[in-house]
């Protein structure tokens, strides 16, 4: 069973109805809609603020929707990371372009043309939504940011609630036109990056962000210091429908990530084994040095 079908079982047994749970969870009719006919992928299990809400509403145990909605955007993913990486929508791109400082912009656009969503246009673009979403999260319960964001976007209160409980599951694979003039253009000021470094710098919108300059910094980091396994690692390993077909040397290079305090997830790694494949990502024998976010 899934989220869409307990959701739908649990709504016939209590004798409500989809704006109940709509009203319940604060989103939008619509939005409930598309997500009981399968339309929209559930919402990540962490937004606890709408799985509680509607868990209290549906008398249900307050992880049970959680859980459903992990097994299936899981399985998701996996079926979308085993298709072949689709360019960018045309206009996220000119809007990010668009972003980028004058100086660099003309170099950039090159780059991100020659190679469509290649290295360079996929880390410039999860970036963004990495800074953004930290932002997002942030506010996440401040109807007055809420508000301006709002008005700034030219939507309704309601509206951008539900744009953000999506931008804030959202990646580099799923960005979105609406996410990206919702939240990326109205907070974004410009952002610029060395090529030769690639360190980052994203300035923010001083009338929606109290920290207005966000830089990001990528250093080499060696590959043979000893270091435990991450437990996500560890989750990716016992999974077979993760790992299943992984050999020996890919391993150990997952292995070998360093990740600066941050533990990511077993689908993090799953990603990882998918991109180390693609061949795509490779011009030459790979280096020994593995460049990661400092």
């Amino acid at each position: 069973m899934d989220v869409c079908s307990l959701i739908r079982q649990r709504l016939t047994e209590l004798g409500l109805e989809q704006k109940d749970l709509a009203a319940a969870a604060e989103v939008t009719d619509s939005y409930m809609s598309q997500l009981l006919t399968r339309k929209k992928l559930p919402p990540a299990p962490a937004r606890t603020d709408i799985y509680e809400k509607m868990a209290k509403l549906l008398k249900l145990p307050s992880d049970t929707l959680a859980k459903l909605a992990d097994l299936q955007r899981r399985d998701e993913l996996i079926r979308t990371l085993g298709a072949p990486p689709t360019p960018l929508n045309q206009e996220v791109r000119a809007l990010i372009l668009r972003k980028c400082a004058p100086a660099n912009e003309k170099q950039i656009r090159a780059i991100f043309e020659k190679e469509p969503f290649g290295a360079l246009e996929r880390l410039v673009t999860q970036k963004l939504l990495d800074v953004v979403n930290r932002v997002a999260k942030e506010e996440l319960e401040s109807e007055d940011w809420l508000h301006r964001v709002a008005q700034l976007s030219g939507r309704s209160y309601a509206n951008m609630r539900v744009i953000m409980l999506e931008f804030l599951d959202t990646d580099v694979f799923n960005v979105s036109v609406e996410h990206c003039v919702s939240f990326l253009d109205p907070l974004i000021e410009f952002w610029d990056i060395d090529l030769a470094s690639f360190d980052m710098e994203i300035v923010l919108d001083r009338r929606l962000v109290t920290e207005h300059s966000k830089r990001l910094r990528f250093v080499e980091r060696e590959s043979d210091e000893p270091f435990e396994d991450e437990p996500g690692l560890k989750e990716f390993l016992r999974d077979p429908s993760l790992s299943g077909d992984a050999a020996e040397k890919e391993i150990e290079f997952l292995k070998k990530l360093r990740f600066n305090g941050k533990h990511p997830t077993a689908l993090y790694y799953y990603r990882e084994l998918q991109n180390l494949r693609d061949p795509l990502h490779f011009r030459g024998p790979a280096p020994g040095n593995r460049i990661r976010e400092g």
